[in-house]
């Protein structure tokens, strides 16, 4: 009789138990569902990789850049990029299609800065550290080292599209940060597309397909930001021209201010064109 009557207690003691735990899942869901978790404010670190498809070095490289891109393995970054494809290896047997001398003439002024000669790949973070660009654990490194400095805070909206592929944006950016003494502080604004990608036939990546990201399109310098010390330092609605040729479901907007001399990028922010 007493073996039954503790039986009879166990199985009550496990009727409520499930039931605790099916009210506990289901208030549980609904109290997750109607509190969702809000993502904290990343801080922006603009990368810069100096790449060719005539290069046999460069693919690591530009395959750790999409990477970066799609993991974001820095917490508490958001890692905005720039592949910037130069045109001094376009002579080697095959034309790198999205190749610009503007590109070269940029990574050159890096150069002078950094008393080094171009060479591709290279990788350059905020405008102040400079290492071969497939060297994922020094990205890593640098990136987050990045972070930790003063940022000059900047936003991009975009405003409706008008006529002949052209859209407006407002960029706003507030107090300069770490701005050096007798230096300027250029705001530049470029638009990249995703997905890119060349059949190479010639060269020393004959045979290889080759994909990108963040693939630098242009490049221009909307003006100076203000040094007096005043909470907003720039203010501009430029408007951008997308080329048809581009693909608008893969392009940014990207907007960074940097300074001339020292090179060091003070802030950056983006902003996607495609839905």
């Amino acid at each position: 009789m007493t073996r039954m009557k503790n039986r009879a207690a166990l199985i009550l003691i496990l009727q409520i138990a499930s039931a605790l735990a099916l009210f506990c899942a289901i208030f549980g869901s609904e109290l997750y569902a109607q509190s969702p978790a809000t993502d904290a404010p990343r801080t922006p670190v603009l990368v810069e990789l100096f790449t060719s498809e005539g290069c046999s070095s460069c693919p690591p490289a530009d395959a750790l850049l999409q990477k970066l891109l799609q993991q974001q393995p820095v917490a508490g970054v958001e890692i905005i990029a720039l592949e910037e494809h130069v045109d001094y290896w376009n002579h080697d047997g095959w034309v790198d299609p999205y190749s610009s001398r503007e590109w070269t003439e940029r990574q050159s002024d890096y150069g002078a800065f950094f008393g080094n000669g171009a060479y591709t790949p290279e990788l350059i973070v905020a405008g102040a550290r400079q290492f071969v660009g497939s060297n994922q654990s020094e990205a890593v490194d640098e990136i987050a080292k990045a972070a930790r400095g003063a940022k000059t805070e900047l936003s991009i909206t975009s405003g409706k599209p008008v006529a002949n592929g052209s859209q407006h944006f407002t960029v706003s950016a507030g107090r300069l940060a770490g701005k050096g003494a007798g230096d300027v502080a250029e705001v530049w604004l470029a638009v990249t597309e995703d997905g890119l990608h060349s059949s190479v036939s010639r060269g020393e990546n004959a045979g290889h397909v080759l994909n990108h990201v963040a693939t630098l399109r242009s490049l221009r310098k909307l003006g100076v930001a203000n040094a007096n010390g005043s909470p907003v330092s720039f203010v501009a609605d430029p408007l951008v021209k997308f080329d048809s040729r581009w693909n608008p479901e893969r392009l940014h907007v990207t907007v960074f201010v940097q300074e001339k001399k020292s090179r060091q990028v003070l802030g950056a922010a983006s902003t996607r064109i495609g839905n």
